[in-house]
């Protein structure tokens, strides 16, 4: 593990591994777990590997990959409603290069990674629960798919720990969501120093400051309302509308 990078070659691989790789300009990272004899089993909405329901999709998806006309023989394609898949490691790549999120890290570095989406202070289970986890998710499913409350990263965290968010109410547990909130509420919260001072060192200083505190606490490493919830029980609770996430109708991009 590096501070700068979490990039692994393919043959340091393990099943039950949280891998995961950025799309054009860094805009977001597709995760999944690596499961073994090149499969990785990852969370997508309706077979897109990242969506709102709103306008900013067009944003997003000219950000992901250029897919194949020629379906992948190897890839299961997803069901309706269903956005759990099994895919080749070369078509989850799509091209990208291969990094493996960090489990148990350090505050310090959790802090110096600024971009969320790389690595938590939660520690991993063993790997044969994670695949297990993994496995018995693309039978039966995760939700349904929400950017902000039940992503792939959302999805790949679970399955590494066995952590769920109870309060649905709030941001999900992923590290691209919290920065995708954080960001603004650094520069919201850090705006009022505008009638102390006007340095701008000093204002820039604050807002990092907010925001690194931001993604600290909202780390599911550190939140209080995440509980072990053991996959089959997710699943009952799915099925019996105990816990829910809703799929976002809005017909416009939200604004901050």
């Amino acid at each position: 593990m590096g501070l700068l990078s979490n990039r692994i070659d393919k043959e340091r691989l393990k099943p039950g591994d949280h891998i995961y790789s950025w799309r054009t300009a860094y805009i977001y990272a597709h995760h999944g777990i690596y499961v073994g004899n090149d499969r990785v089993i990852h969370f997508t909405r309706r077979g897109r590997e990242v969506g709102t329901g709103t306008v900013l999709d067009l944003l997003l998806v000219s950000s992901g990959p250029a897919r194949s006309q020629v379906h992948c023989p190897t890839c299961t394609p997803p069901e309706e409603g269903h956005g759990v898949v099994s895919s080749c490691l070369n078509c989850f790549l799509a091209g990208g290069i291969l990094y493996r999120f960090e489990y148990a890290v350090s505050p310090a570095l959790f802090i110096a990674k600024a971009r969320g989406g790389t690595c938590t202070l939660a520690v991993s289970d063993p790997n044969d629960l994670v695949v297990h986890r993994a496995k018995y998710l693309l039978r039966n499913g995760f939700g349904c798919y929400n950017v902000f409350k039940n992503n792939c990263e959302d999805f790949a965290i679970y399955c590494k720990t066995g952590l769920l968010v109870v309060d649905q109410s709030t941001i999900g547990h992923s590290g691209q969501a919290i920065s995708i909130i954080g960001g603004p509420l650094a520069a919201v919260l850090s705006s009022p120093l505008f009638l102390v001072t006007t340095n701008i060192y000093g204002m820039a200083a604050t807002a990092v400051g907010v925001y690194c505190a931001s993604r600290y606490a909202a780390d599911i490493g550190m939140r209080r309302d995440a509980v072990k919830v053991s996959v089959e029980d997710l699943t009952r609770r799915s099925r019996t509308g105990l816990l829910q996430v809703i799929e976002p109708q809005l017909l416009a991009a939200p604004t901050f």
